[in-house]
């Protein structure tokens, strides 16, 4: 795992100044070592911070193609590498590294721009054509990796994290309002950054970039994406294939994200996602697999007890790290925020941040993670949710349920009442039950807003923003569970759980982290399941729960899905004064002022409000609001005033 940066355009001496210093930006990604590739003549400048986890002695990039003049800079892991190696030598492809990192330079040289399709695993890489004065930007599948770009008239600059864009002195550094809207209300529209300027490259996307006569020719490729099939075209066989075929894919998963030139280990949880990566993992590897968990210091959040269970049925060793209200604020918060370059609604980031410190200490680079198993497979209770509203086998009373046994996160990830959008209704077919929750914390926000921001929002509906970002053709005829899974990974998966509960804020610690659920095989052979056998009768995940049955223990296998999440700050007195200290630090009346996202009197008010609320659902929707508006006030002090 890796940090990436580049400049393409601009005075040549201005680059090779420059560089260097946006990537130490980028220090906390690859601390193992840096290179770069600079040409004068193209005036093209290329670096790379290397965490060496493969190839550990001729790993260094940039990677060199002389015969072909190319050139790669890699952030990520390609799997399966050392058979595709040996397929790529027979065609008379010679290498020069023991890197994985090379295979995307010999695929190019085959397949052109093809070569994506080739490349399995989780990336991002900026690829340099000399020849034909081209730049390749690549993003994997789900985004998760970041890539970050800018381009002016003058030249193209592109990172693995905005920090290091915004200090160079060409890149615009500007809060977008739009941008501060969405991210209040926690969803982003794709692509889009809190930055002005600054945009991420898509998951599954390619940008190709060429120079022609002193202008920029910018082609955003689509390369890939979920095609659930249309409603009644899913594989219909018997379960056992279904369950045969899931276990086999995740076994081979798995194995392929074990391989490296240092230890890996497993994050643990109490879910089924990661208690059956570290069963897996138990299962194929012969050493004892060390299995990291967070424990929290309030019973109705805390998993320690069943992932401990998990721990000793697959005899791993099992390592908890106990946080409580003290160590998930203050300096902490800050620093997730720096690290995450967005605000996020819940301190679990923060929490997985401290978790990524420790497993550093204890003398791992490498965790394998369960991120992308309810994408897939349908295990979010809002996916249930959908399930029983839009399909005509439940009824009103299993609906009920869902809702009482959620109630702990009602307000926060479950909406406790319905609500709809006519765009969400027009596009998808409903509004999904995801999004929901999210909508009533915009509602909750809007009396706060500034004039400036109320004028914006008359002629700007950001709910409606989000609804024509998703390609119809993927919805159009497809099963509501479908189109609820396919637009929660479209937003949500890559800046939220792949965002500050991944990449971001393990990699603050030089952590990688090898989220086997989204390996794209899995991914495209689960989409093909049938929606009732994901959720059968009620029972989320129930093809992945039988696959997985012999791994887990019987209280796990049985367990219903609990969402994993931080204790939000009014479970507990302590948390809330952390939260205020936060904001008094922050939310100064110049500090409000200065970002114009509210007014002093209105944030005065809500200061006021919190302390008489009572219910659980508004007490969780303050929490967010107090998270998202301290986190925005936080991000322009530390990347535009600082």
């Amino acid at each position: 795992m890796c940090g990436i940066a580049g400049i393409w355009g601009n005075d040549p001496q201005k680059n090779r100044a420059i560089l260097p210093e946006m990537a130490a930006k980028l220090e906390h990604r690859g601390p193992d070592g840096d290179g770069y590739y600079y040409d004068d003549k193209k005036n093209i400048a290329m670096g790379h911070k290397r965490l060496s986890i493969i190839g550990l002695e001729t790993g260094q990039q940039p990677i060199y193609d002389k015969k072909e003049d190319l050139v790669l800079t890699v952030n990520g892991e390609f799997y399966d590498f050392k058979k595709a190696r040996g397929h790529l030598t027979g065609k008379g492809l010679d290498f020069y590294t023991k890197s994985d990192s090379e295979l995307a330079l010999k695929y190019f040289r085959i397949q052109g721009l093809d070569f994506v399709k080739s490349l399995r695993g989780e990336f991002a890489f900026a690829l340099f054509d000399a020849r034909h004065d081209t730049l390749v930007l690549v993003r994997d599948r789900f985004g998760i990796r970041p890539l970050y770009y800018h381009i002016s008239d003058n030249a193209v600059y592109y990172a693995s994290e905005m920090k290091a864009l915004l200090h160079h002195p060409d890149v615009p550094k500007e809060m977008s309002k739009k941008a501060m809207v969405h991210q209040m209300m926690q969803v982003m529209v794709p692509g889009e950054t809190l930055f002005t300027g600054i945009h991420a490259l898509k998951p599954g996307h390619m940008l190709i970039i060429k120079r022609i006569n002193d202008q920029w020719e910018v082609i955003d490729k689509e390369y890939w994406d979920m095609e659930f099939p249309e409603e009644g075209q899913h594989l219909e066989e018997p379960d056992e294939d279904h369950i045969d075929r899931v276990r086999e894919m995740l076994i081979e998963s798995v194995a392929l994200r074990l391989e490296a030139d240092v230890p890996v280990a497993c994050y643990l949880s109490g879910g089924i996602d990661s208690c059956s990566i570290l069963g897996m993992a138990s299962a194929i590897q012969q050493s004892q697999v060390k299995g990291f968990t967070i424990g929290f210091d309030d019973d109705r959040y805390d998993e320690t007890k069943i992932a401990t269970e998990m721990a000793e049925k697959c005899n791993a060793d099992q390592d908890i790290l106990r946080l409580k209200a003290a160590h998930l604020y203050g300096e902490n918060f800050k620093k997730a925020l720096w690290h995450s370059e967005r605000t996020f609604y819940n301190t679990l980031g923060i929490a997985k941040m401290l978790m990524s410190k420790h497993v550093r200490e204890a003398g791992f680079k490498v965790v394998i993670t369960g991120e992308g198993s309810d994408e897939i497979f349908g295990g979010y209770a809002a996916f249930k949710r959908d399930m029983f509203l839009h399909d005509k086998s439940y009824d009103k009373n299993t609906l009920d349920e869902l809702q009482k046994k959620n109630a702990v996160v009602s307000g926060s990830i479950l909406a406790e009442k319905q609500i709809e959008h006519e765009a969400m209704n027009d596009i998808v077919g409903f509004t999904p039950s995801w999004i929901q929750p999210w909508m009533l914390v915009l509602e909750e926000v809007k009396p706060l807003f500034s004039d400036d921001i109320n004028h914006l929002l008359s002629n700007y509906d950001p709910i409606a923003a989000i609804a024509e970002s998703f390609d119809t053709s993927r919805l159009k005829g497809r099963h509501a569970l479908d189109r609820a899974q396919y637009t929660w990974v479209k937003t949500m998966l890559e800046g939220q759980i792949l965002n500050w509960g991944g990449d971001r804020i393990d990699m603050a610690n030089s952590l990688e982290s090898r989220p086997a659920f989204l390996d794209h095989h899995v991914v495209e052979m689960a989409i093909k399941i049938p929606p009732h056998v994901r959720i059968r009768k009620g029972v989320e995940k129930w093809v992945l729960r039988e696959a997985m049955k012999h791994f887990l223990p019987e209280i796990l296998y049985r367990r219903e899905k609990f969402a994993f999440m931080a204790p939000p700050a009014h479970t507990d007195e302590k948390k809330l004064q952390a939260v205020q200290s936060l904001a008094d630090e922050f939310l100064t009346d110049a500090n409000i002022a200065s970002l114009g996202l509210v007014s002093k009197e209105s944030y005065a008010g809500l200061v006021k409000k919190r302390a008489g609320l009572t219910t659980h659902s508004d007490q969780s929707r303050s929490d967010i609001v107090m998270n998202h508006l301290v986190g925005l006030h936080g991000l322009e002090q530390m990347f535009i005033k600082s």
